[in-house]
């Protein structure tokens, strides 16, 4: 029972219903891919057959030659150009034997789009790149003159065309002189050889000294002119011809196939026997306690690969015929079908062949035969597809020839083995072999002492059909070389001859490393390198190319933790009234510019650090603290900091100044951040990639990252302003300093400030960044900030004084009201099931009111304390935006 395909469909792409027969011919769009794939499959055809690769075939039109050949076993994606596109049909089939299946299994394909000439020029010489058509009269031919016309055409691949040759004309409409029919379009030019341009004399009216001529072109099935992608319908401007006759030979203008020149292809794509297709490295480790693994793909099939100039290799095979024949045997067929193969999927290459002869027999026969011998090898190609113009075919005759009956040319020796060899054709050509840059596997390992195992697998590696002769063959083997840090003498080989092997890499550091501070960031440290090379013709087949190159960096995993704690106060006091009653603001504020003055004087800050530093290697066998040799690093932190609150300092000092110009009683307070940082950081690998990512686990807090606070002196604030608005004279609002001296002297005070506050806090609670794919959030971020104030009232009054060795007032009084509410919000920044969000907090302490009063007469002491919440507290959780 027959198997194989039976037809093929198009699955994906665009193409023309009204101009495609279903399961025929079908019309596609032109520059996009339209994928085939198998429709139906022939009886006989098993659920394994249907498993194998597929030849897939794009041919001719006449189905005589293939211009494509690919092995799939996913389809085949098929993409016309515009210059393709026309009414020319190339037919596209399926194989699963390899050979072309004289049935109609296929489908005819062609492409469409609107038609254009995209150039066009005139040359004395075929294929020749420099045109003589100018506007400047300055380069001609004359009448009799073989002259070339050359049209790049979209759109009309494949279709017949007129060529109309136009005389321009001064005085009157321009004339046609000739029109050339049937011009084909191959492969979407027209070359036209004109041999006719003495007869062009006879059609020109009033000829002058030089004629301008251009052309316009007809569709053939349309009848309608092409143009131009400007929309002009004149092509070919201008020819310019001299009045002067060369020859009156008017031979008939013949359309000429483009000329092509045979080199080897290059293309990414490479579909050699002799291959490997995927490297696949595994790494076992523990993590967290847990056993776990990770697979890379370090190289598949070719992608990504950087090439570099391919080196050209030289291929050479030879087929054997009997005495005095031309029948190609099994072993040669086989031979010829292998090179076939190769040379249907690598376009391009010129295929020499050399046909030979022993010396019996006469050498006028042999070297006919020789030549017969060489020919029957090209057609044997050719009925394969392959493009006869890439054959030559040379009979060589005898090898070291004569005609010596007597001596070597005699029948008695003709099953010598010298004889037989030289019974021959050689098959040679050229073909661009496979080479790019290495590419890079990195790997975090332990100490010598421990190695990690890596599991090394290497699909579809076959090198039985390398075509290179047997003395240079590829190996199915690889090759690893331990080089350490640097290539020498030293360097240990060990070759695997199975595709899945293990191997054991290690880094530089040791486990009793007396450095290990160096490594403190280990990417930047220099690798241990593993050298593999695994080398076949459609892959790296220059065997001096590394293929993989292992770098194997330290395990080591460092720990930090830092606290940053600024003891300074930024305290600043202005216009605030002398007394008892503010003192405490003039103390603060003399305290806080002394120790600034301090700062100033000496460039030190008072900062309290604490700091821990430590590290394990050796997966987790080696611990070591760093926190002495790593303090001195951090002290040059503090001291930029420490330069950075100058800044601050000096918007403290303006604010002061300011408010002494207005006489406004008011105190200023900066609070200054509290850091504190926990974090480790590490090498990994990330998302099975080839490369390693260096990971930092970071918490921080800024509490608070800024904060400040204004207290102002309500009664001296009113009385001021109220000066001032009356007067123009803020010193007018120092009589409030005698009021309240005079209050002081009958032993009463009263005090009325307003003190108003915000700070700005920020917390993470587990931020993980990585050097590859950025930051990525496993906690959550919150960024928050109240603003509030605090409202005091005070009044305290003594009475009298009792007589004696100790002055004591007779009654006294105090009273204290105090209010106190702030208003906030949180920016929490955090993921769940549905992705990153970010959700607003609004937060209202509300109000609390708080009264204390006490008195004192004589013996009897009474006091009480009330508070009690005038609003409640309140918050407000926004709608989540997500931003994933």
């Amino acid at each position: 029972m027959a198997k194989g395909v039976k037809k093929i469909q198009i699955t994906k792409g665009l193409y023309y219903p009204d101009k495609s027969v279903k399961g025929q011919r079908i019309t596609i769009k032109p520059d996009q891919n339209v994928h085939f794939d198998v429709l139906e499959w022939l009886p006989g055809t098993t659920d394994e057959d249907k498993k194998k690769e597929l030849i897939w075939m794009q041919q001719t039109s006449s189905r005589q030659r293939i211009l494509v050949q690919r092995p799939s076993r996913t389809g085949y994606d098929f993409l016309i150009e515009k210059q393709y596109c026309g009414s020319y049909y190339y037919y596209i089939e399926a194989s699963l034997s390899g050979k072309r299946d004289s049935n109609n299994t296929g489908l005819y394909v062609r492409g469409w789009c609107d038609p254009k000439i995209v150039s066009s020029k005139w040359t004395t010489q075929p294929g020749s790149k420099t045109s003589i058509k100018n506007n400047q009269k300055n380069q001609y031919i004359s009448y009799g003159h073989i002259v070339y016309l050359n049209l790049m055409t979209e759109g009309l691949n494949g279709n017949k065309l007129s060529v109309e040759l136009w005389n321009r004309q001064t005085a009157r409409k321009d004339k046609l002189v000739f029109t050339y029919h049937d011009v084909q379009v191959i492969d979407g030019e027209v070359n036209l050889k004109i041999e006719n341009t003495y007869t062009w004399m006879g059609f020109v009216n009033n000829i002058q000294n030089v004629e301008e001529f251009y052309i316009k072109v007809k569709d053939t099935a349309s009848n309608a002119y092409v143009k131009d992608r400007l929309g002009d319908e004149l092509h070919g401007i201008y020819l310019n011809v001299k009045n002067k006759v060369v020859t009156t030979n008017a031979n008939v203008s013949r359309n000429q196939t483009p000329t092509k020149v045979y080199k080897p292809d290059v293309s990414t794509v490479r579909y050699e026997p002799c291959k490997f297709e995927v490297i696949k490295i595994t790494e076992s480790e523990v993590k967290d306690g847990k056993a776990s693994t990770t697979t890379t793909r370090v190289f598949e099939n070719g992608k990504g690969l950087k090439l570099l100039t391919p080196p050209q290799e030289n291929i050479q095979r030879t087929i054997y015929y009997k005495f005095d024949s031309t029948i190609i045997d099994k072993d040669g067929e086989a031979v010829l079908n292998n090179i076939l193969k190769f040379l249907l999927e690598h376009k391009g290459s010129t295929i020499n062949l050399s046909g030979y002869a022993c010396v019996i027999g006469k050498q006028n026969y042999n070297k006919g035969l020789s030549q017969r011998r060489a020919d029957i090898v090209k057609k044997f190609f050719a009925d394969g597809g392959l493009e006869p113009g890439r054959i030559i075919s040379v009979g060589k005759g005898e090898v070291d020839p004569t005609d010596d009956k007597m001596g070597r040319d005699n029948i008695r020796y003709k099953n010598e083995r010298d004889y037989e060899n030289n019974r021959r054709v050689d098959i040679s050509f050229v073909f661009n072999a496979h080479d790019a840059q290495t590419v890079n596997y990195e790997v975090v390992a332990p100490t010598v002492s421990t190695k990690k195992e890596l599991t090394i697998d290497i699909t579809g590696f076959e090198t039985r059909s390398c075509f290179r002769d047997s003395r240079n063959k590829h190996k199915k083997e690889i090759e690893i070389t331990d080089v350490g840090q640097q290539i020498d003498k030293g360097d240990t080989k060990k070759t695997f001859t199975t595709p899945s092997f293990n191997y054991k890499v290690y880094s530089d550091m040791s486990r009793l490393s007396a450095f290990p501070i160096e490594y403190i960031w280990p990417i930047g440290t220099k690798p241990n390198q593993f050298h593999m090379h695994v080398h076949t013709c459609r892959y790296y087949s220059n065997e001096k190319r590394t293929t993989v190159l292992m770098k194997a960096f330290p395990d080591i995993k460092w720990e930090l933790a830092v606290e940053f704690l600024i003891n300074v106060s930024n305290y600043k006091a202005a216009n605030m009234p002398p007394g008892n009653v503010y003192a405490q603001h003039q103390e603060k504020s003399r305290q806080a510019g002394y120790k600034r003055s301090r700062i100033n004087e000496t460039g030190k800050v008072p900062i309290s650090i604490g700091l821990g530093l430590s590290a394990e290697w050796d997966a987790g066998k080696e611990k070591r603290s760093f926190t002495n040799e790593f303090s001195d690093k951090i002290e040059l932190v503090a001291k930029m900091i420490a330069k950075a609150m100058n800044i601050l300092q000096n918007a403290i000092n303006y604010a002061q100044s300011a408010a002494k110009e207005t006489a406004i009683p008011v105190g200023f307070n900066i609070r200054y951040p509290k850091f504190t940082i926990v974090g480790k950081w590490y090498l990994e690998r990330v998302n099975e990639r080839s490369t390693l990512s260096v990971i930092g686990e970071v918490g921080f807090g800024f509490k608070p990252l800024i904060g400040a606070e204004v207290v102002i002196d309500i009664l001296g604030a009113a009385i001021a302003a109220a000066s001032y608005g009356a007067t123009g004279n803020p010193a007018a609002a120092r009589i409030i300093n005698k009021f309240r001296g005079g209050l002081e002297k009958l032993g009463a005070s009263v005090t009325f400030t307003a003190t108003f506050y915000g700070e700005l806090e920020m917390t993470v609670d587990a931020l993980k960044i990585d050097s590859v794919n950025g930051i990525n959030m496993q906690g959550k971020t919150t960024i928050g900030g109240k603003m509030g104030a605090t409202i005091e009232l005070s009044v305290s009054v003594e009475v009298g004084r009792v007589k004696g060795t100790k002055a004591k007032p007779i009654m006294t009084f105090k009273a204290a009201a105090k209010a106190d509410s702030y208003f906030g919000g949180d920016v929490v920044l955090d993921s769940d099931s549905k992705g990153l969000f970010i959700q607003p907090v609004l937060k209202f302490s509300g109000v609390v009111l708080s009264v204390e009063i006490e008195g004192e007469v004589g013996w009897w002491k009474s006091n009480f304390k009330v508070e009690e919440k005038a609003i409640q507290e309140e918050t407000y959780y926004l709608e989540k935006k997500y931003l994933t």
